[in-house]
């Protein structure tokens, strides 16, 4: 799910900080941050946030990752990428920091 927010009050970091996520790292070749917020004391299920700044818009792509990877040295797993409800409800949640 793609979320979009011009002009923000604060650094993406401190935002997702708000939000309940932790920073992951950055990917230096595509521009982007990566954040996660685990719904379980385990590394799945969890949110997973990638967010690219470009100029004076953030854009934010949210999914949620339900399982580790099913093959060695594979980085597919299973997610949810598509808007549902699970996903809106954290959309909004999101939207909410981001725009207050």
């Amino acid at each position: 799910m793609r979320l979009n927010f011009k002009n923000i009050k604060d650094s993406p970091l401190n935002l997702m900080r708000q939000a309940g996520y932790s920073y992951v790292g950055r990917d230096e070749r595509i521009e982007e941050e990566a954040y996660e917020r685990r719904l379980s004391s385990g590394d799945y299920p969890k949110f997973h946030v990638y967010i690219k700044r470009e100029g004076d818009f953030v854009f934010v792509n949210l999914h949620l990752d339900q399982k580790e990877p099913s093959y060695s040295g594979s980085p597919a797993h299973s997610g949810e990428y598509e808007e549902n409800e699970v996903l809106q409800k954290e959309a909004g949640i999101i939207k909410k920091v981001f725009s207050d």
